[in-house]
């Protein structure tokens, strides 16, 4: 073992090779960014941001020296700590020191005595940019990924507005992360697991641990320890889960804690979705957005193609293509209030334009791959429904067809055509027992798009041409209503048509618009036609994310016809402006009678506009019913809760749905 100890002159001559390479980043709502080792080492004496700092910053300034304790999360190096000797150069392997796994710190990097990982490329300026590229090495992160500094990451997400601010921050922990690494850090980040559930709910999160007083987790120890806890089953699982639980729970500190509760509830929160994902892969991976974004579509899952990103650059984004029986995410349609809005939106370019206008089913989204005989279903979230609804299979199988990947919707009819409630569709898609389920409510699906037939990817062919390859293979039974048409008369009774047959209303497209899957692209746009009623504000929750300090999700009653109170119908947080919420929190908490940590009750005074798409049955309201994508259009001052609407009105208007 040989040790060495590098002093101030040799620092200066590392920094001056290598840049700025000490920047800490955020912790709490403070950004340290000092351009000296002077003025680091005092500010990093507070543990918060010792562990916040990146392992290999870390090593350099604890072993430049003693003001900074030391925490054991790198190598050990010859910069003041102790490393095994590195074997000599030789004529068939000249840079063999170089390319040993497992590198220390930049400094030791600069002068050729680190072990290059190849994953400094974007971290070090000109020096490690040049010996990657020589290389050809890609990696990006050292392979061993601190939970602490995902926490960390996900808080200062949640507390910035900006969608850049969010993609930059997403970025840069993408940056110190190896491939393998990438799909569980975006997964995370956006507020999942990579398993999606394991069975692990509130109960089971209480009366935990407490948090230990250093990080000491990886990022990839956490996800397999969740994955032993989801595999975990048979007699005694109970007992094991939990033990897993309080043993994964006891090695993370506070911060971990909250943070994990967060996942394994689903309350992560804080606006990290696909589009500040696919920015964020971007930027750290130095590709074009574009091309994450493609690759998105295609492959459906932030995390692969993340790693992709990393470990190939865009020729591994553009391996990703689209694959009979692997769903990609569906195109999305913008909103419009009336069908002369979303004519006028369509008609931007060309006032002239003739237009396409379908039905808007209020069924389950599917997304059926064919290949051969075997025919497989997708829902929207691209959760495999196959066995569930066999009337789907046995009619796309049929079809005379090969090989095809078809968008659509299934949906329960009444004997009269009209649609059931949306519950009794799902219920479908909830249980495994559909030869029962289909003798009682059989499902009827209606075709919209066509991706693929036979070899042909058609995702980048203009809409007519996708609509014309699927009339030409699937009878009109399986088709949705259409209507081409440039005349608005004619539009504006397509609409009232649908709804007339017990339908959402209509979606609005362009002829010439690509399958622009996962977006909500500006070539579709929904219309249909909204509901309001005046209903009374009985409490609201806290906040999380940018509104927490602010009450915002609200709970919402109609009156008693019988003079006895207000029935509660459903909840929303959404619609509301950040004036709005402000005003709300303070003319809540006058009002308020009692409250807990999440929820504040209030005296029922309060009358606020509700917009809605209609109701459906309800065991969880006493009344019934509730109320389906509320949004709060404004408050109504000028009314009192006695002039609220009842439950007569809100009976009446779901029995006109």
């Amino acid at each position: 073992m040989r040790e060495l100890r590098i002093g101030n002159v040799l620092w200066r001559h590392a920094r001056a090779a290598l840049g700025n390479v000490l920047r800490v980043p955020r912790v709490g709502s403070r950004e340290i960014r000092h351009r000296s080792l002077p003025a680091c080492l005092p500010a990093l004496r507070r543990p918060a941001h010792r562990a916040a700092l990146h392992p290999r910053r870390r090593a350099v300034l604890c072993s430049l020296s003693p003001a900074v304790p030391a925490v054991p999360a790198v190598s050990a190096c010859s910069a003041g700590l102790a490393v095994p000797a590195v074997p000599a150069p030789t004529r068939s392997a000249p840079f063999a020191p170089l390319l040993r796994p497992r590198p220390c710190c930049p400094v030791c990097f600069c002068f050729g005595v680190a072990r290059l990982d190849g994953g400094w490329g974007h971290e070090l300026g000109w020096v490690g940019r040049w010996l990657g590229e020589v290389f050809g090495v890609r990696s990006r992160g050292v392979g061993s990924l601190m939970f602490h500094e995902v926490a960390v990451v996900s808080r200062e997400i949640a507390s910035e507005d900006g969608r850049t601010a969010k993609a930059e921050l997403v970025a840069g922990c993408l940056r110190r992360a190896d491939p393998a690494e990438a799909t569980v850090l975006v997964a995370y980040l956006a507020g999942a697991l990579t398993q999606r559930q394991i069975g692990v709910g509130p109960a089971a999160l209480r009366a935990l641990p407490e948090p230990a007083g250093t990080p000491s987790l990886t990022l990839l120890e956490v996800d397999t320890a969740l994955e032993a806890v989801g595999t975990t089953t048979g007699a005694g699982s109970q007992a094991a889960r939990r033990a897993l639980i309080e043993a994964l729970f006891a090695r993370a500190t506070a911060v971990e804690q909250r943070f994990l509760i967060g996942l394994l509830v689903g309350e992560v929160r804080q606006g990290a979705l696909d589009g500040v994902m696919a920015d964020a892969v971007a930027r750290a991976a130095e590709v074009p957005v574009t091309a994450v974004r493609r690759a998105l579509m295609l492959r459906g899952a932030a995390g692969p193609v993340a790693a992709a990103a990393l470990a190939g650059g865009e020729a591994a984004l553009a391996a990703f293509t689209l694959e009979v029986g692997h769903p990609v995410r569906p195109m999305l349609a913008a909103s419009a209030p009336d069908v002369p809005a979303a004519l006028t939106k369509l008609r931007a370019k060309d006032p002239d334009a003739r237009v396409a206008l379908e039905w808007k089913i209020d069924g389950i989204r599917v997304q059926i791959h064919r290949d051969g005989d075997h025919v497989a279903v997708f829902t929207r979230s691209l959760d495999d429904i196959t066995t569930r609804v066999p009337e789907l299979v046995e009619a796309v199988r049929v079809l005379p067809v090969r090989a095809v990947v078809l968008d659509g919707e299934a949906i329960a009819l009444r004997p009269d055509g009209r649609p059931h409630p949306f519950q009794i569709t799902a219920s479908r898609t909830g249980t495994h027992d559909a030869a029962r389920l289909r003798a009682d409510t059989p499902l009827t699906v209606y075709l919209f798009d066509a991706l693929h037939v036979d070899g042909a990817d058609l995702i980048d062919r203009p809409g007519a041409e996708r609509w014309a390859a699927l009339e030409a293979l699937a009878p009109a039974e399986l088709l949705v209503p259409r209507l081409v048409t440039g005349d608005d008369a004619a539009a504006d009774a397509f609409f009232a048509d649908a709804v007339a047959h017990g339908h959402e209303g209509v979606v609005v497209k362009s002829s010439d618009t690509p399958y622009t899957a996962g977006r909500r692209g500006a070539g579709w746009v929904k219309v249909k036609p909204r509901h309001t009623l005046d209903l009374v504000v009985l409490a609201a929750e806290w906040g999380h994310g940018r509104r927490r300090g602010t009450l915002s999700n609200l709970h919402l009653g109609a009156r008693d016809p019988g003079g006895h109170g207000f029935v509660m119908l459903g909840k929303t947080f959404k619609g509301l402006t950040d004036e709005l919420l402000a005003w709300q929190t303070e003319r809540l908490q006058e009002l308020a009678v009692r409250r807990d940590d999440w929820t504040v009750w209030v005296r029922p005074e309060l009358v606020v506009e509700i917009a809605f798409d209609g109701l459906q049955t309800s065991t969880r309201y006493p009344g019934g019913l509730a109320l389906r994508f509320a949004r709060v259009l404004r408050y109504r001052e000028d009314k009192t809760a006695a002039e609220a609407d009842d439950m007569d009105t809100v009976r009446a208007l779901a029995a006109g749905d």
